[in-house]
């Protein structure tokens, strides 16, 4: 049997709409990502990020590979 990460089962990600900072637009954000782009101003909008097992978990980088890692650390 072979075990995954619960964080990287595509049937978990869910969508969440964050209005915009700056134009008030509803920005369509998925849980596994930190930001994305708004629609009516081109402006950045992020996601209010908690701790997640990124920030504690020894084989995070292995489990989400390298690149995933990296931009999820803000590096």
């Amino acid at each position: 049997m072979i075990f995954k990460c619960p964080g990287q089962d595509s049937r978990k990600i869910k969508p969440e709409l964050i209005k915009c900072g700056f134009c008030g637009y509803g920005v369509e954000i998925f849980s596994d990502e930190l930001s994305r782009i708004c629609p009516g101003c081109r402006k950045k909008v992020l996601r209010k990020q908690l701790p997640s097992c990124i920030d504690w978990c020894k084989s995070a980088k292995e489990c989400v590979g390298e690149e995933k890692w990296k931009q999820l650390k803000g590096g």
